[in-house]
């Protein structure tokens, strides 16, 4: 099975489409994640939705808002309001995971091989098939 991360933006627009591809696939969600990091003394979080394979296909997508959030631990924000909102309307739970920062990789595929591997390890992410 092919993972692959699809990023989206980090604005206002960006995020509509994130919970709006979160509503309209919820019988394919396999599971919704906020992955926190720190980038230059700042907390931000990106937010992540992992879908299910569209049968007859083997691609597992992972729709994800970039380290553009800023992190919900201090203060939420609206944009995560909106977000953890549209999640629990979907009766699901929000999974963390603390991250490195894509600025400490030289590519940002390195990057997200990075979160592939993370996510895998803590079984997040099925194997490979």
């Amino acid at each position: 099975m092919i993972q692959r991360f699809i990023k989206l933006g980090e604005g206002y627009n960006d995020l509509y489409e994130l919970i709006e591809i979160a509503k309209t696939n919820k019988d394919r969600i396999h599971l919704i994640l906020r992955l926190d990091t720190k980038i230059d003394e700042r907390d931000m979080s990106s937010l992540v939705v992992l879908l299910k394979p569209a049968l007859p296909g083997k691609m597992m997508p992972l729709y994800v808002c970039h380290e553009g959030i800023y992190n919900p631990i201090h203060k939420p924000t609206e944009r995560y309001r909106l977000f953890e909102e549209a999640v629990n309307q979907l009766n699901l739970d929000i999974h963390r995971l603390e991250v490195k920062n894509s600025k400490q990789f030289a590519e940002i595929d390195l990057y997200y091989q990075y979160l592939t591997g993370v996510l895998r390890l803590n079984r997040y992410l099925p194997p490979m098939s």
